[in-house]
């Protein structure tokens, strides 16, 4: 005997398996993705891949100031951060789209 005010736990458990497998889907994307930042108008750039380590810095000779170290340790923290942001930003945007409106479902608070 079925139950209408129920839900249909078969239903629940298919829906569950292909987020599961859209979520995984979405992370194996992520991961081979890679954003770039820029500081200083574009002298300092900074990739950073889906799993937020660092894979290249470019350094325009022009900033390279030996006696002003500082600048350009700032020029690349602001670079590297700017890249990590992005990516940041589009792991949250795909991760939305697959997730639909669950983040705000009952006993599933900031899924993302």
């Amino acid at each position: 005997m079925s139950n209408p005010k129920m839900p249909d736990l078969n239903a629940l458990m298919k829906q569950a398996q292909k987020l599961q497998g859209d979520v995984a889907k979405i992370q194996e994307e992520l991961a081979k993705m890679t954003c770039e930042g820029a500081a200083g108008g574009g002298l300092v750039t900074a990739t950073v891949n889906g799993q937020f380590e660092v894979v290249r810095v470019k350094i325009d000779k022009s900033v390279v100031d030996p006696n002003d170290i500082g600048m350009l340790e700032d020029l690349v923290t602001a670079a590297v951060n700017a890249a990590a942001t992005k990516i940041r930003e589009t792991s949250k945007e795909k991760m939305s789209s697959v997730m639909g409106g669950m983040g705000g479902m009952p006993g599933m608070p900031g899924l993302f």
